[in-house]
């Protein structure tokens, strides 16, 4: 092992630094010898403090040693002092050694932030004090940036050396480290903090070039400006580069820029909290080379936003050497590989950019979730990637959508028998018994997919005979003197039909006025699930009779699709972890964000439905999250406020789940405006689908209109 001089420090302010800078400045690098043969390297994220199950992911993996990309854990117990009550609570939602009971019961609603941080202790949010004792040892080296929910504190004390930990390595602008390991020398580059544009020139409660406050950490531009300083200074082409991040180079274009800048070979980051890991290129993620540029450029404008708003107060503060390293962060943002194909510089036709195809990226999830095993022999780095994943099994206990296939189809290329399980439903059995689409109307559904009853059958089959028994002349059936009565029967059938349905239709019309402005009451699924799809209305078997011409004219057209069949409503299936929120004050997408929790807290989309204007206020919105349990998270926010103002939560659920399949006036719902007939009618082209008359689009058939 060998290593430099240059003291722990990274401080680019000497007078605040407690280890002023040397007039030789020298790098802290050293170079581990780990398996000159054959090693493997476990790379985790998020261990949140439950610092002990790193010996035991190690033990699992076999490996030697550990990198890990943020959100390490690094708390004591004067810690929870300098934590706001946002993060206090956050870390609560999160932390891996808070037993579940426990953590539902300190985030229930009626809880203030006091009760949270009255009864939440060190022990319950991190491990770091007793592996700083030393009651736990770490058995593999670990190496490891900084993440978002970080004690700036404390990282300013390993940077003075007042805080060494056996097998702890905190890689940071300043610091980097070589793995010798199965033929490959790794150079281990390191950048902490989660990455937020408008905080990139402050500080906050660091002294140097490291930045964080109230449990948090965030990256400055002088602190990408050291780290490329560091590569610049230890750079050797014989070397493999390794970045590891908390930010996503696949999300940040700066990140990706300082990727093309230190000439990294491989990234790995964390951030964004998948069930999934996942392992790229950018060719494989981008449509082409521009988009790749265009990324970069995305994040180049955001920082130049930035930048031009405060470059006249940082030229008055920074010193010389800090000049130096915030030129090599400008030159970052400057990164912009040329256009192929188009003359650069000197007339020259630029290379295809080296990175665009061979920088290899993984963004990890949760080190509960799932891990990266870098194994390394003879040269070659392999990679294992395992993540926990999703859980389906909800999927078989949901309701099936027994559906049939499209009427007139004629590319369908199933077996006559064939069954097909509904896109929405995976593996979900189909009953074998086909029926047809709810959202057809029942005339259609009687021809098309309902099997006619006996006394329908009997009719068709005396007309048959009747007419097999007239003589023909020239193969057409001779005159009748019963073709007169039964033309004017079929007219006198058509016009009851027709005055009935006009009936039913303004029967339905007035019901759906007065329910109109009825909120539906939110329910759970039984299952708990999934959105079970509604159940098709009865089957109005008195209309079986309707001649041969009239319910022709009334089948879907035949058209060019190449579809199976027939969807059941003009929308697609809600997300299944979706809560519906009904709002007093009107907010934006980043406030409902933040008020269930942030970047943590699982939310992937927020919709505020049109046509839900009260005023100028936005009453509803729905907000979808990537799994059950943050769903479940965030339904414990019902209650709280926003802006004052109290905020009603619930699970979102379709409208025809909630039982509204029935009318005081009789009749199952669905017939008249914004019903599941309305709806096939004009899904299938043979009505107007136009707006209604408050001004929702048809199809609405949920709270708010989805």
């Amino acid at each position: 092992m060998q290593s430099s001089s240059r003291p722990a420090s990274a401080s680019t302010r000497p007078a605040a630094s407690p280890n002023p800078r040397p007039q030789i400045h020298q790098v802290n690098t050293q170079t581990k010898v780990l398996d000159t043969a054959h090693g493997r390297i476990l790379c985790i994220a998020d261990i949140r403090g439950r610092l002990s199950g790193l010996n035991d992911l190690a033990r699992e993996a076999n490996a030697q040693a550990i990198i890990h990309t943020g959100d390490f854990g690094f708390f004591e117990s004067n810690s929870l002092d300098r934590i706001n009550d946002r993060t206090l609570r956050h870390l609560t939602m999160y932390s891996p050694l808070i037993p579940t009971a426990q953590r539902t019961h300190l985030l229930a609603t009626e809880n203030t932030p006091a009760v949270i941080r009255n009864t939440v202790d060190i022990s319950l949010l991190s491990e770091f004090p007793l592996l700083l004792s030393g009651q736990i040892k770490l058995q593999v080296p670990v190496f490891t940036v900084w993440g978002a929910c970080e004690d700036v504190i404390i990282l300013e004390k390993f940077r003075a050396g007042v805080y060494n930990i056996d097998n702890l390595h905190v890689l940071d602008e300043a610091t980097t480290r070589c793995l010798d390991v199965g033929g490959v020398k790794l150079r281990l580059l390191g950048l902490g903090g989660a990455l937020v544009p408008h905080k990139m020139f402050d500080n906050g409660d660091g002294n140097a070039t490291i930045a964080g406050g109230q449990g948090t950490m965030w990256t400055t531009a002088l602190q990408i400006g050291e780290l490329v300083d560091t590569a610049q200074r230890v750079f050797d082409p014989t070397e493999t580069r390794l970045l590891v991040t908390h930010a996503s180079p696949g999300r940040e274009g700066v990140i990706a820029q300082l990727g093309l800048v230190l000439k990294a070979d491989l990234t790995i980051s964390a951030g964004l909290h998948f069930r999934y890991a996942s392992s790229y290129n950018e060719f494989s993620v981008q449509g082409d080379f521009d988009g790749f540029r265009h990324k970069l450029l995305a994040g180049k404008e955001g920082f130049d936003k930035v930048w031009d708003s405060v470059k006249g107060q940082v030229d008055t503060v920074i010193d010389e050497h800090q000049r130096i390293l915030l030129d090599k962060a400008l030159s970052v943002i400057e990164r912009i590989p040329p256009v192929q194909g188009q003359p650069g510089a000197g007339a020259a036709i630029p290379g295809e950019e080296p990175a665009w195809k061979n920088c290899w990226n993984w963004n990890l999830c949760d080190a509960a979730y799932g891990s990266l095993v870098l194994d390394v022999k003879e040269g070659r780095v392999s990679a294992e990637l395992k993540s926990q994943g999703f859980n389906y099994a909800y999927r078989r206990t949901a309701t099936p959508s027994t559906v049939a296939p499209t009427p007139n189809s004629t590319t369908s290329s199933l077996p006559p028998n064939a069954v097909t399980n509904p896109p929405s439903k995976g593996s979900t059995p189909v009953p074998t018994e086909k029926q047809a689409p709810p959202h057809l109307p029942k005339e259609t559904r009687s021809a098309a997919a309902t099997p006619p009853p006996a006394a329908a059958k009997e009719t068709s089959k005396d007309a048959s005979t009747s007419n097999q028994s007239q003589p023909k002349t020239n193969g057409s059936p001779a005159p009748s003197s019963d073709r007169a009565e039964k033309e004017k029967q079929k007219r006198k059938d058509k016009k009851e039909k027709k005055d009935k349905e006009r009936a039913e239709k303004e029967t339905n019309e007035k019901d759906a006025e007065e329910k109109k402005d009825t909120p539906a009451e939110i329910q759970l699924p039984k299952s708990g699930k999934a959105t079970p799809v509604p159940e098709a209305p009865a089957i109005d078997t008195a209309k079986e009779s309707t001649p041969e011409a009239d319910r022709s004219t009334m089948k879907s057209p035949t058209t060019d699709s190449a579809g199976a069949r027939t969807p059941t409503s003009r929308r697609p299936p809600r997300h299944p972890w979706t809560l519906f929120v009904r709002l007093q004050n009107s907010s934006s997408d980043e406030e409902l964000r933040e008020f269930f929790g942030g970047a943590g807290s699982g939310v992937t989309k927020v919709h505020f439905p049109a046509g839900n204007y009260h005023g100028r206020v936005q009453k509803l919105a729905y907000v979808e999250f990537g799994d059950e349990e943050t769903m479940k998270a965030g339904l414990d926010k019902n209650g709280q406020k926003i802006k004052d103002a109290v905020v009603d939560v619930k699970q979102a659920i379709d409208r025809e789940d909630r039982g509204e399949r029935g009318g005081s006036r009789g009749g199952p719902r669905g017939r008249g405006r914004g019903g599941f007939a309305a709806r096939g009618f004009a899904a299938a082209g043979l009505t107007k689908g136009g707006p209604r008359s408050n001004g929702e689009a048809h199809g609405s058939g949920e709270q708010g209109g989805a």
